[in-house]
């Protein structure tokens, strides 16, 4: 395919948004408060529309489910695969977000899901002293933790981590976890919406009501020790990789005035642009792009170069 793919996001309304997605990210967002924005999912609970003339408004899970133009579009390694790899969204906590644990893909498959959720987050921009929670800050047993969670004392034992822009942290499933307040953040995960609630603050939602717990289900995934890996980019690299394991590869490229690259056979690349803004070049087409921009590079596109100051996530199947 010779053309790069854009597609129109999914908006999440939860109760925790702010209005960054809109103002900062410059969202069409139907919500006031938009929490989430889905900018690169096939997933059942939000698949994107594409924009592109050729397939306009077939959802990207469309295309994937299309054998004639699978492994053109989305590389060799999709070619086995049942649903696409990846879902992308960009995240407004204007409030702190549940204590939550996703489970991994042993556990996933267990209830007849595909696949589990490990996750990357990129701090787009955030206030001075913001955290996530990550992990536990003290060593117990499974028995223990059943015994705080089911009794909502999970509070005391939370791992608070400082975080700035610029930071990433990759997640891996089963560890406990929390966005909180005044981040505003770029994630990156498997193609997965499973979230087991463990905490939600005793705050109730638009009707009055508390939000579902999963305590039982969060007991059996949470990983006692995981503590999640938090690096800070290097802003005078123009080319880093983040994080690379077996379900994704996501680097993070600084263009001060032009990066040249290709496409590549074995994936898809999945762009983010999470700083700046520029413009895109094929040898048949040219976009403007900047910050909250996403789109696909085809795996048979062929090179592209990114003109500007911009700042992007490169994620990809490695």
């Amino acid at each position: 395919m010779d053309s790069i793919i854009f597609m129109e996001p999914v908006y999440k309304d939860y109760i925790w948004g702010g209005e960054r997605i809109k103002k900062i990210l410059n969202k069409d967002s139907p919500y006031n408060n938009t929490a989430e924005s889905w900018e690169i999912s096939a997933n059942e609970n939000g698949a994107c529309k594409i924009k592109n003339r050729e397939y306009k408004n077939k959802t990207l899970m469309e295309l994937f489910e299309n054998q004639k133009i699978k492994q053109e579009i989305f590389g060799k390694k999709c070619k086995s695969m049942n649903s696409f790899p990846l879902l992308i969204k960009y995240i407004d906590a204007k409030n702190d977000l549940s204590i939550q644990v996703h489970p991994d893909d042993k556990y996933a498959k267990q209830i007849g899901k595909t696949n589990g959720k490990n996750e990357l987050w990129y701090i787009m921009d955030n206030k001075k002293n913001s955290q996530i929670i990550g992990g536990l800050n003290k060593n117990i047993d499974k028995k223990e933790l059943e015994k705080i969670i089911t009794n909502n004392e999970i509070k005391k034992y939370l791992n608070y981590i400082n975080v700035k822009k610029g930071d990433s942290i990759y997640v891996e499933a089963g560890t406990i976890h929390a966005i909180l307040k005044n981040n505003l953040i770029c994630e990156i995960q498997q193609n997965s919406d499973i979230t087991y609630r463990v905490y939600d603050w005793e705050r109730v939602d638009k009707n009055g009501k508390p939000r579902q717990l999963h305590k039982e289900e969060a007991i059996k995934t949470i990983k006692i020790n995981n503590i999640p890996i938090v690096k800070h980019t290097d802003n005078k690299k123009e080319v880093q990789n983040i994080v690379k394991n077996k379900y994704f590869t996501t680097d993070k490229i600084k263009c001060t005035t032009v990066f040249k690259d290709e496409s590549s056979e074995e994936s898809f690349y999945a762009i983010n642009v999470v700083s700046g803004n520029g413009i895109i070049k094929t040898n048949k087409e040219e976009a403007e792009i900047k910050i909250g921009d996403s789109f696909l590079i085809p795996a048979t596109l062929g090179g592209y170069e990114i003109f500007g100051n911009v700042e992007i996530l490169k994620s990809y199947i490695s």
